[in-house]
């Protein structure tokens, strides 16, 4: 029991079924740390839930993507935050997007990404109204730690900021930042990716990028990254394939930010706002149980389902923290989980 709450309680002022899906980035979950490859589980779990609460790299697929309607795209920062207490979730029809163009994007690259946003503006009918270019390159770095888990450094953060304080003055309510990524990776890490066997060597560095903007504006961010185009290599994992299909990830991140919820404290929260209290289950592979969003949902009573299959670089337990959970073999096994949930069936008596 947590706060005079237990999990099965219905709250009197909203009875939301509210599903938070975790797939930390830059750790090589099998399913989760490629192109947008735990989308189709966001897909699976929308029937189920009220709300699918997860953040960018599952839902981010570069060119491609997938609208769902009751979904809640989220960073990595601001997940965190909700699932503290600290910050609720605000639905909107659509948000004024700023992108952010890193100064050191140049030529051909530079066009690509011009062409992308004027696409999204055409086709998708975004409303896309800043293009900015930061006063000096953001001289991105990435790092590997020791266990192969990914990150990076950013040179000029004060660039970056100064641009997103423009953009919001200017009435943006939600950036996009596009950063030139190095090109110089590790090359057998980057084939490894490339293949299904590896680590997104790009993703720990994309994540300081949007926590910066997220922690310091209270705003809607991800990233996309500038890089190179690949030589074609018709051995791609289909799992990595969707960033081989243009010149730009930055469609899905537009298409994300679109609708992406606005973060409000939760001392000014209204009804039609979503808090932590509502959150009925969250998702999260078996191996990462780390996380401050999953420790904080935790705290509330909300039961983690762990997914075994879904297995990452990282071997952070349950039961090491002490934590008991519903673990699972498989992201089968965790949707039927979540409709035992949502039917207020205990999934103990669907077993013999």
């Amino acid at each position: 029991m947590v706060g005079g709450t237990f999990p099965g309680e219905v709250r009197s002022h909203a009875p939301t079924f509210a599903v938070v899906l975790v797939v930390p980035t830059g750790i090589g979950a099998a399913l989760g740390g490629y192109a947008g490859d735990a989308l189709p589980l966001v897909r699976a779990i929308a029937p189920i839930a009220d709300w699918v609460i997860t953040h960018p790299n599952v839902m981010n697929a570069a060119c491609l993507y997938w609208p769902v309607a009751n979904s809640l795209y989220v960073e990595g920062y601001g997940l965190d935050r909700f699932a503290l207490g600290d910050w609720c979730l605000r639905p909107v029809r659509s948000n004024p997007i700023a992108v952010i163009l890193d100064r050191a994007i140049a030529g051909d690259l530079l066009v690509r990404h011009h062409q992308a946003i004027a696409a999204a503006r055409a086709s998708l009918g975004l409303d896309i109204p800043l293009i900015l270019t930061t006063d000096r390159p953001l001289e991105v770095t990435l790092r590997t730690a020791e266990s192969g888990a990914t990150w990076g450094t950013l040179g000029r953060p004060d660039s970056l900021l100064r641009a997103a304080e423009q953009a919001l003055a200017e009435g943006a309510r939600a950036i996009a930042v596009v950063a030139r990524f190095p090109d110089d990776s590790d090359a057998e890490v980057l084939a490894a990716y490339r293949h299904g066997a590896g680590v997104d060597a790009l993703a720990g560095a994309e994540a300081v990028i949007s926590h910066l903007v997220v922690r310091q504006f209270a705003v809607p961010c991800a990233h996309a990254p500038a890089l190179s185009p690949l030589p074609l290599d018709p051995a791609v994992a289909p799992r990595a394939a969707a960033e081989e299909l243009g010149y730009t990830f930055l469609p899905s991140v537009l298409v994300g930010l679109s609708r992406a919820p606005q973060f409000v404290p939760a001392s000014r929260a209204r009804s039609c706002d979503l808090g932590a209290d509502q959150v009925a289950a969250v998702v999260a592979p078996a191996t990462a149980c780390g996380g401050a969003a999953l420790l904080a949902l935790g705290d509330r009573g909300v039961p983690w389902i762990l997914v075994e299959e879904n297995t990452t670089l990282l071997e952070v337990m349950a039961a090491d923290l002490g934590r008991r959970a519903l673990t699972v073999a498989n992201n089968w096994e965790a949707i039927g989980v979540l409709a035992a949930l949502k039917a207020g069936v205990s999934p103990q008596a669907l077993r013999l």
